[in-house]
């Protein structure tokens, strides 16, 4: 993987260095927050035990933010949240500072309508370095912006926490991310800097990659048994950094299943299916939906074009889409 990424980040800077289409702010900005993340990693040894507790819980709650709100909630809206929890998440998500919810579900909505097409902003057929953060570094292919400006994001634009955030953006995401962990380990006996550039920028990055990675390892590395002719692949590491996100060839296959995974939590982790169904359970959320009947209705077709035996599975109710795909394969 190391090696593969050094590759491809040679070949990629040749070609937009003829191309000349840098994003400069941005790489000005990634390589900064990288710079103020290795400078953490220098003083981690000064850091009071509070302020590497405090960096290890801000891990999952701002993944949190990403899987649970900007990924499965606002982008593919496989469950329903009220509006403590959809603050929650907004907040979590501001920590996590991967641009506004409205931005991510944007880009995210075009990934999987043109997986691994010019259209994809981060298509992985293009090497591992640009699925993983290359696509940053770049002007967007003029069929991400085109294809992008045909979908509809009115939901989006309805939700008063979203709404809220993009206004405010960039200036309260850089204030969460950074600034507010360093009051919190102040006041919790550290010094401010301990806080902004452990607490902060180290958790940070963590989770910046750990985000990235399911961009490109989990488009590139593991098992497609729910979709064999596509690139996304279930990946057991990428969901450990990724707070239950590498189960990537069955959320490809059905992303509107708001697990993002076939089993439960004891068969494949998953800390963000957890949650959600801890907050069905307190009221917080409801209406989850799951693709287990469609799945289930696939393998018994599958089953009968290889064995020409009916071997149909009980499973949940399957939607329209679903009953489509079906009659492709037949």
């Amino acid at each position: 993987m190391v090696l593969s990424l050094i590759t491809d980040a040679k070949n990629a800077i040749s070609k937009h260095s003829k191309l000349g289409d840098w994003n400069w702010p941005m790489i000005v900005y990634i390589s900064l927050c990288h710079f103020a993340a290795f400078h953490g990693l220098t003083i981690i040894h000064k850091c009071a035990w509070s302020t590497l507790l405090l960096a290890f819980w801000l891990w999952p709650l701002t993944g949190l933010g990403i899987t649970a709100g900007a990924h499965r909630l606002w982008s593919h809206r496989s469950y329903k949240a009220s509006f403590p929890l959809r603050l929650f998440l907004m907040l979590a998500n501001s920590m996590a500072n991967q641009g506004s919810i409205y931005h991510w579900s944007r880009d995210h909505r075009v990934h999987h309508k043109h997986s691994e097409t010019d259209a994809d902003p981060h298509n992985a057929t293009r090497g591992f370095f640009f699925a993983h953060m290359g696509w940053l570094f770049v002007k967007k292919h003029r069929d991400v912006i085109k294809e992008g400006l045909k979908l509809n994001f009115d939901d989006l634009s309805a939700d008063q926490c979203v709404v809220w955030q993009k206004k405010l953006d960039p200036w309260f995401s850089l204030f969460m991310c950074f600034a507010l962990p360093g009051y919190m380990a102040q006041a919790l006996g550290d010094n401010f800097w301990n806080g902004f550039f452990v607490a902060g920028a180290v958790r940070y990055i963590y989770v910046l990659h750990a985000t990235w990675c399911v961009n490109s390892a989990a488009h590139l590395y593991g098992d497609h048994p729910y979709d064999e002719n596509s690139w996304p692949a279930e990946n057991p590491m990428v969901s450990l950094v990724a707070v239950g996100e590498g189960w990537h060839n069955w959320h490809h296959k059905y992303p509107f299943d708001y697990a993002a995974s076939e089993f439960g939590i004891f068969e494949q982790f998953n800390p963000t299916k957890l949650m959600i169904d801890f907050w069905c359970m307190i009221g917080l959320a409801s209406d989850r939906k799951r693709a287990l009947g469609a799945w289930a209705r696939l393998k018994a077709v599958k089953e009968e074009q290889m064995y020409g035996k009916n071997q149909q599975q009980p499973g949940h109710e399957i939607t329209d889409k679903d009953l489509s795909e079906l009659k492709k394969m037949k």
